[in-house]
């Protein structure tokens, strides 16, 4: 988590340097590189960089062939990648409406072969134990891919020297990986066709359901990109900020929540898997409700802050974007595969992609880019909801017992009661965006604290929070100590 931290932070700097550097239509075109290559990369890895999780724990004497068959498809998958960039660039650039594409969609390519063929590198540290080693290389992998992105930009101004930092990064992220794996295995990188048919017959059914979940999460962005200009399409990409503590607190509730329902299902107390389920909604919905308030709150400040005036056009987009996080307080995904329906989960996501696929041009229309935002929130809540039927019907619940219905009405009373405080001081202080943002936002944080610890929070979650509280103020203080001592 420590090291991921690390790499959301360095991922978020860049785009916050980039439009300040470069007008709407060229950090336009920043975007759209960046939306074909996150594609692409997902797409093109064939579920082989994830299949090592897998086989190298439970095949450590034959993890040296397991690797090189992942590294072999990956950099044939590249090198095709790399291709098909390269003799289609024209019709790519075209397709999005935007032909200064082209120029850079070659270097894109390569930068694209580089990173997927490196991108076991961690995968391979977690597999081997060497937890603090894949933390450092998450941290300083995304901080030093910042820095190869950003310097560019501030000598040259183009974004051609840009893309080409990019490419360059890649390349000294591929060395460091072989020089690793070397030292690794020394010695035990060697392909093996028979291994092989068995890693793809693991890889390529998960990755099925990836590529789905891939194109449905993108294909709202395509479509702006093909009805607008690049520099239309920036103010929206702008509007689709994504809030990394999001993703990290999401993504570590789901792990945990996944391994505790495993093990009373293995221990034959199935029925606990649903207070399980309630008590991670609730705990989400404590710390997701009111950020979505509060993003809603200083919507315009924060995007002004973080993206200067230029953008201020994407706050409607911004704030429709914003309800999305509602829809993670349900860990539908987690629950569903702890159960093994994830064949219901590619069903879902398929249905999600069509659903999006069909409603996106109707939604553009009618509500121009807020509509594009609208119709990816409306699929994911309809793909949620679906979610929650079958596990009502896996968990045994009653539609009373599936949701901590009560915790739901407190948090969001307690979020709109914390809200309205900071509109007051909102519309009534005359500071700088960037100083009204961090004086609403702070009586915000108060008022909600204050009405979470007196009304929201059981007797135990109290004594956690003043132990850790106390802890934290030990651990600050006696530093500062030790350093005076």
């Amino acid at each position: 988590m420590s090291g991921r931290f690390l790499a959301f932070a360095g991922t978020f700097l860049v785009p916050l340097v980039l439009v300040r550097v470069f007008d709407q239509a060229e950090f336009g075109t920043y975007k759209q590189l960046l939306l074909i290559y996150s594609t692409l990369f997902g797409i093109a890895q064939f579920g082989m960089a994830e299949s090592l999780f897998y086989f190298l724990p439970s095949f450590q004497e034959q993890a040296g062939k397991y690797v090189a068959n992942a590294l072999f498809i990956l950099a044939g998958v590249g090198a095709a990648s790399l291709g098909i960039l390269g003799l289609a660039r024209e019709q790519v650039s075209a397709w999005l409406g935007n032909m200064a594409l082209a120029a850079d969609l070659l270097t894109v390519g390569l930068y694209l072969l580089f990173m997927i063929t490196s991108a076991v590198l961690e995968i391979v540290m977690i597999s081997r134990k060497r937890y603090f080693w894949a933390s450092a290389s998450y941290g300083i992998s995304d901080l030093v891919r910042a820095a190869f992105l950003v310097v560019p930009a501030l000598l040259f101004g183009e974004l051609k020297w840009v893309i080409l930092g990019g490419a360059a990064f890649g390349f000294v992220r591929l060395c460091a990986t072989a020089w690793y794996l070397i030292w690794e295995f020394d010695g035990g990188l060697e392909p093996d066709r028979g291994l092989m048919k068995r890693q793809l017959a693991y890889a390529l059914p998960f990755q099925m359901a990836v590529v789905v979940e891939i194109l449905q999460a993108n294909l709202h962005q395509y479509a702006v990109s093909y009805h607008f200009d690049a520099a239309t399409f920036a103010i929206y990409a702008v509007g689709c900020l994504q809030v990394p503590l999001v993703e990290l607190v999401f993504t570590s509730t789901g792990n945990v929540m996944m391994v505790r329902m495993s093990e009373e299902i293995r221990s034959g107390r199935g029925e606990a898997v649903l207070a399980i389920w309630n008590d991670i909604a609730r705990k989400l919905a404590l710390i997701f409700v009111p950020l979505v308030a509060l993003l809603l709150v200083t919507a315009r400040e924060l995007i002004v802050s973080l993206f200067t005036e230029t953008y201020r056009a994407s706050v409607p987009v911004f704030m429709i974007w914003s309800l999305s996080i509602l829809g993670l307080v349900l860990q539908t995904d987690g629950t569903l595969r702890v159960y093994a329906e994830t064949r219901y989960l590619f069903l879902l996501n398929l249905i999600r992609l069509l659903l999006v696929a069909v409603s996106v041009n109707f939604f553009l229309g009618l509500f121009h880019l807020p509509g594009a935002a609208l119709a990816a929130i409306s699929a994911d809540f309809i793909y949620r909801g679906l979610g929650l039927i079958r596990l009502k019907g896996l968990m045994r619940a009653a539609i009373s017992q599936l949701l901590p219905w009560r915790s739901f009405v407190l948090v969001l009373m307690a979020s709109a009661a914390a809200a309205l405080p900071a509109w007051l001081v909102k519309i009534e202080l005359q500071l700088p965006p960037l100083g009204l943002l961090i004086t609403t936002s702070v009586v915000y944080a108060v008022s909600y604290l204050a009405i979470l610890y007196r009304f929201l929070l059981t007797d135990d979650e109290k004594l956690s929070l003043i132990n850790y509280v106390q802890r934290f103020a030990l651990g600050l203080f006696g530093a500062s100590d030790l350093k005076r001592g």
